[in-house]
């Protein structure tokens, strides 16, 4: 039996607190549920079989989201761009993204990366592709531009973020769809871009997020009764012995 006299404005307090608490844990879960599925889908995605441009488009460019695609066009390579960016090993590389025309519009394709040394087209000649092609790539919606993400430089056409409105409009085409298909690891000649670079990371902390919240309601909880029985007003009774009262440990023979 527990004998329990609680505060009413504390208890009213903690209440509301633990509920907040418990709330934002079990939000946690369900982010959890959601990411768990969303790498699920992309995963199945990128290895499913490669969709015909029109399905795509057809599908749209969220629902086409990290599939693979087949395009057929040619690149216009006076107007490739270069993006900025780490390589597997953190080196400085850079995204050579060029515009790739098709029967059903423009589209800005990622063919892979260089090295600094290799960013100049005249560079790397075999690797500049004449005629009609066909690619096969990971349809991608890029992320925005960070808040200090750095301007471009448009001299060089050099630039720190996939901003598709800024690439078109340097480019002075209008884009099909507002996404930037990557190239698959399929070789160019000469070797340079190196394509497959689509890389697909998911931050899941949620179930730690989850523990911290859940445990911080614990902790209240605890400090809350803790509370309590340091006034004395949580007394615990079993067979008619007092276990536990107020400031008073319990006995030895308890």
């Amino acid at each position: 039996m527990i004998h329990f006299r609680p505060l009413p404005r504390l208890t009213i307090a903690t209440v509301i607190a633990t509920a907040i608490l418990c709330g934002l844990g079990a939000w946690q879960i369900q982010r959890l549920h959601w990411k768990l599925g969303l790498i699920a889908e992309v995963t199945r995605n990128m290895s499913g079989p490669v969709l015909p441009l029109g399905r795509a488009l057809a599908m749209g460019p969220d629902a086409a989201q990290y599939h693979r695609v087949a395009l057929t066009g040619h690149f216009e390579n006076a107007k490739e761009a270069y993006i900025f960016s780490t390589g597997p090993n953190g080196e400085p590389v850079y995204h050579v993204v060029t515009p790739f025309i098709t029967a059903r519009g423009a589209f800005l394709v990622d063919r892979g990366i260089v090295p600094p040394e290799l960013r100049k087209p005249g560079t790397r000649q075999n690797g500049e592709p004449d005629g009609a092609h066909t690619i096969v790539g990971i349809w991608h919606i890029p992320d925005s531009a960070g808040l200090f993400t750095p301007a471009p430089d448009l001299k060089q056409r050099i630039w720190y973020s996939r901003d598709l409105v800024g690439l078109a409009k340097a480019d002075g085409i209008a884009l099909a769809a507002p996404v930037i298909v990557e190239a698959d690891a399929a070789p160019n000649p000469g070797g340079w871009p190196r394509g497959g670079q689509t890389v697909v990371t998911f931050r899941n902390g949620h179930l730690q997020y989850a523990v911290t919240w859940f445990g911080l309601a614990w902790a209240l909880v605890c400090m809350y009764l803790a509370y309590h029985w340091s006034l004395g007003r949580l007394d615990v009774i079993w067979r008619g012995r007092r276990l536990w009262r107020g400031r008073t440990p319990p006995s030895k023979s308890g």
